[in-house]
């Protein structure tokens, strides 16, 4: 659908700024502290050895695998919730909550089962290092249990953000992250007396935060003017919402599957060229997440935004806030890779690698600092603003074509039969982001996304 140019005046600076900051913040904090904990998690397991940062960073990719189909959830949780949110339809977002939580329970026993039983199983997709699977099993068994939780408190701290919010889903979060960070330490090297635990001591640090972050969900859910997880919804589904939702969220999780598939691949690709190549891999990836957790916050803040607006049926609008938060990606992309390129030398004093891992993790870094400005754009567009309006299935065709047809092919040949130097491999399986571009900007213009999804008047809500 194409629509005339619209002046930026329909939405004052104001205005934008204060919702923008309103959302985006403690939604970029949120996802700050959570690249913050994975990094605790590595680095001070590296503290110990190579080989246990290694297995820790291997063994994350089960709960990476399982956090895609989290983010499919709660992408199509938020496209219907800020949506109706706009409408003023309360009622509507508890029926969303029920049928995503129905889902969201399910493949979350199927992920603790599978870690639980069969850790060592699936270590030995990743490495065939023995001592990799050793330590990769042990953190594996202890952190099964937290999918359980995860798969209800990650969908409501969710449905906060989307009802005004965001501010407590932050608060919420961002203290389980301090916590499961300070028994991190304690843990993994036996401070105050406790056990010297290692990778064992890393996944009971992330248990025990997860149950508190759980607890206090639960809490917050009983509030007044809270959104219930009502059993009556999940027990009976409405039937149009179900078929609405997920016609717009199956494309969402096919897009998650696909680009984390090829991004779980591109592990599997440099957990078998080395252990020097798998730790200067996992610390930039943390550098890279850590610096990214803007762009997730410019995407999940910006698509509430516009989806509010659609619901409420001001599509001129929503079409002014998608454009201002385009500009504010591309600033924010290149100001994020010049600072990802200061920070280097201060990222590899405090790394503790062999002399060819920290050669790799330095041009790693400088790779990366290019890289973000395809993710800040990409993560604005294709996960917020196009979402935001039910245009999900975009998203999925374009990682589909870009990763399963390009990064992830050329470079298990690089890899594997061209036996391509370490590097140049990272430098092919890091082009995703830069590839996609003229497509996402293409498919912009063509404002598709400026659709109001929701169809029956607001019911009013009975307790």
């Amino acid at each position: 659908m194409r629509s005339r140019k619209v002046p930026a005046s329909l939405i004052s600076k104001g205005e934008f700024g204060k919702k923008l900051t309103a959302l985006v913040l403690p939604i970029t904090f949120q996802q700050f502290m959570l690249s913050v904990v994975s990094a605790s998690d590595a680095l001070m397991c590296g503290g110990i050895s190579q080989d246990l940062l290694s297995a820790v960073s291997l063994a994350s990719q089960v709960t990476f695998v399982y956090n895609l189909f989290l983010a499919a959830m709660t992408i199509g949780t938020s496209i219907f919730a800020a949506q109706y949110w706009g409408k003023g339809d309360t009622s509507a977002i508890e029926k969303i909550l029920a049928i995503v939580l129905n889902t969201s329970m399910a493949v979350s026993f199927v992920f603790f089962a599978a870690s639980a039983v069969f850790p060592g199983l699936l270590m030995r997709i990743f490495t065939p290092d023995p001592l990799l699977i050793g330590y990769g099993t042990d953190y594996l068994r202890i952190v099964s249990v937290t999918y359980l939780m995860c798969g209800f408190s990650q969908i409501y701290l969710c449905i906060m953000k989307n009802s005004n919010l965001a501010g407590r889903s932050m608060a919420i979060s961002s203290t389980a992250a301090v916590l499961n960070i300070i028994l991190n330490a304690v843990l993994i090297y036996g401070l105050f007396g406790a056990p010297s635990m290692g990778a064992a001591g890393a996944a009971a640090a992330t248990a025990i935060s997860r149950a508190v972050e759980l607890l206090w969900v639960i809490v917050e859910m009983q509030k007044a003017g809270r959104i219930k997880a009502r059993l009556r919804y999940m027990r009976r589904t409405d039937r149009r919402l179900f078929k609405d939702f997920w016609h717009y969220t199956l494309p969402v999780l096919g897009n998650e599957l696909v680009w984390g598939g090829g991004f779980t691949m591109y592990s599997v690709i440099m957990g078998h060229l080395g252990t020097d190549a798998v730790a200067a891999n996992s610390i930039a990836n943390i550098v890279k997440n850590i610096i990214a957790s803007l762009s997730l916050g410019i995407g999940n803040g910006g698509s509430i935004m516009v989806g509010n607006e659609l619901g409420a049926g001001n599509l001129p609008k929503a079409k002014a806030m998608g454009s201002r938060l385009c500009h504010i990606a591309i600033i924010s992309g290149i100001a994020s890779g010049a600072f990802l390129l200061v920070i280097r030398p201060f990222v590899m004093m405090l790394t503790e690698l062999s002399p060819q891992a920290r050669t790799y993790l330095w041009w790693m870094l400088f790779m990366c600092a290019f890289y973000m400005v395809g993710k800040y754009i990409n993560g604005t567009t294709i996960a917020g603003i196009f979402c935001a309006g039910g245009d999900s299935r975009f998203g999925f065709l374009c990682d589909t074509v870009t990763l399963w047809c390009f990064t992830v092919p050329v470079g298990l040949l690089a890899a594997f039969v061209f036996k391509w130097p370490v590097l140049a491999v990272y430098f092919i399986v890091n082009l995703d982001e830069i590839v996609k571009l003229p497509a996402v900007y293409r498919h912009y213009k063509k404002y598709i996304w400026l659709k109001d999804l929701t169809v029956n008047p607001p019911e009013k809500h009975q307790a």
